[in-house]
């Protein structure tokens, strides 16, 4: 499985050129990955005060970029500012070329950032499958979360991704959570970050990583770098790893109540 991690700079509020940046990007890496991943509210940026930028699933952000997909038969992870039924959500959309999407909204809303004053949270903890890999989708602050990610025999995933804003003030702790969530779960993962300045005041410093089954870094970012890095991912070794030692039939039991 081969995932694209895109590290730019998020222009804050301007969806159009988001957007149009997106889908450049995307086409540059057809025939070269199965997923292209973006950071979290990559159309808008973190502005969780701005409900005049929701979208509904059938806005023009998912159907350009759902067409994109089609056309280059790469799927698009990140998600948007949606507007459903009077409600609004940082929607997670994982767009299958040429398939009914899958969507995930974040679960832990980042009240320091005035977040849950806007958005409603999620409940889902859907697995999501493509091309015979199953994927967990977090947002950013779910990161945060173990039990949120938590492996087990009714949610066993391969790769876990996730899409954040996660602005250099608090790097340390992303470079921790991302490693430790594949330690906890024996799973790979792959994590994606912007880089740059938002409307807020705050700087994005990236940090986007990959690991494989034993944390060794697939691909990584240097401080403030902008660009494509594509991860390769070996699903076959990862499922003889776990069937050598599985250790999530170990696990505590627990129960989420949402």
């Amino acid at each position: 499985m081969r995932i694209a991690l895109l590290q730019y700079p998020i222009l804050w509020g301007d969806k159009s050129s988001n957007l149009r940046l997106a889908v450049a990007r995307i086409r540059a890496i057809a025939g070269k990955a199965d997923v292209a991943m973006l950071p979290e509210m990559f159309s808008t940026g973190f502005c969780t005060d701005h409900p005049e930028l929701a979208e509904s699933v059938d806005g023009e952000t998912l159907s350009t970029l759902q067409r994109v997909a089609d056309e280059t038969d790469v799927a698009i992870v990140s998600s948007f500012i949606c507007s459903d039924h009077g409600q609004l959500f940082n929607r997670g959309f994982f767009l299958k070329p040429h398939e009914a999407p899958v969507f995930v909204d974040k679960a832990h809303l980042y009240k320091h950032g005035g977040e849950d004053q806007f958005f409603s949270a999620g409940s889902s903890r859907t697995i999501i499958t493509y091309r015979g890999v199953r994927f967990r989708l977090l947002l950013c602050y779910d990161l945060r979360f173990p039990v949120w990610a938590r492996q087990d025999a009714a949610q066993l995933y391969d790769i876990l991704l996730v899409c954040a804003n996660w602005p250099q003030v608090r790097i340390q702790y992303w470079d921790v959570l991302v490693p430790a969530r594949a330690t906890e779960n024996q799973c790979l993962i792959a994590a994606v970050n912007p880089v740059g300045d938002d409307g807020m005041g705050l700087h994005y410093n990236g940090h986007s990583v990959a690991y494989d089954t034993h944390l060794n870094p697939i691909v990584s970012f240097a401080d403030d770098e902008e660009g494509t890095h594509i991860a390769h991912f070996d699903v076959d070794t990862l499922h003889h790893f776990r069937d050598v030692s599985p250790l999530y039939q170990d696990a505590d039991p627990y129960r989420i109540n949402r």
